[in-house]
């Protein structure tokens, strides 16, 4: 029996593409102090195209944490600059603008209408995701929401995942992690639950599938899915 739904972020609740190409540019842009030239060749290492607002499958800042993604940028930093430009990363991210998937709160309503557990577990920071979950008035219906820095490890580690169940009463076998990358899939299938890959995200179905249970076009379709599963 489903008792819980455990959301990624980026990608799965918010579309990946329409949301952090916006991020990326400024971000860019403001360690490069406004220079379109060094932002661009800052761009290359994180496989982000920033005249067309594109990013590469390999992006590390697909599912990569903010640390990983400074991490892909010092080559061409100082590093000196390491904190400045995690700090600006994170700063940029709670004031970028998040496109929902699809509505997200008639959606959430209505898990939360049949008492499902809900819950986020993303690999960006815990305090975008308490930003960007206010945002978009859904923060109310999580009972768990962490990120790569609230002290449980990061995806794909399943140890994160297990702390939603510690800290929700509900067993991994009860679980369905949901998320639009392989990391997800991961961290889901290592800590024994159900997993679903969504294509609102960089990852296609061909990728996503050998470590699925289902493969949705988004979240919208969970419904529809638990209920042909009864």
């Amino acid at each position: 029996m489903i008792k819980a739904l455990l959301f990624d972020k980026d990608g799965t609740l918010f579309d990946y593409t329409r949301t952090w190409s916006v991020w990326a540019k400024s971000f860019l842009l403001q360690i490069s102090d406004n220079d379109p030239a060094r932002a661009h060749e800052l761009s290359q290492r994180i496989d982000f195209d920033i005249d067309k607002m594109e990013f590469s499958k390999s992006s590390v800042a697909i599912a990569g944490t903010p640390d990983q993604v400074v991490d892909a940028l010092l080559p061409l930093l100082d590093h000196s600059q390491y904190a400045h430009v995690l700090a600006t990363a994170n700063q940029v991210a709670l004031v970028t603008p998040q496109i929902e998937a699809v509505p997200l709160h008639p959606l959430l309503s209505e898990f939360r209408r049949r008492e499902y557990v809900l819950g986020v577990m993303t690999n960006d920071s815990e305090q975008a995701a308490y930003a960007h979950l206010t945002q978009a008035g859904i923060l109310d219906h999580f009972s768990f929401i962490a990120g790569y820095d609230s002290g449980f490890g990061y995806k794909p580690q399943p140890e994160p995942l297990l702390a939603f169940c510690d800290a929700t009463d509900v067993l991994p076998t009860q679980t369905v992690m949901v998320g639009d990358s392989s990391l997800d899939l991961i961290a889901g299938r290592d800590a024994g639950m159900m997993t679903i890959g969504v294509l609102t995200g960089m990852e296609d179905e061909e990728s996503l599938a050998p470590l699925a249970d289902a493969i949705l076009p988004h979240i919208g379709h969970i419904p529809d899915w638990i209920d042909e599963m009864r």
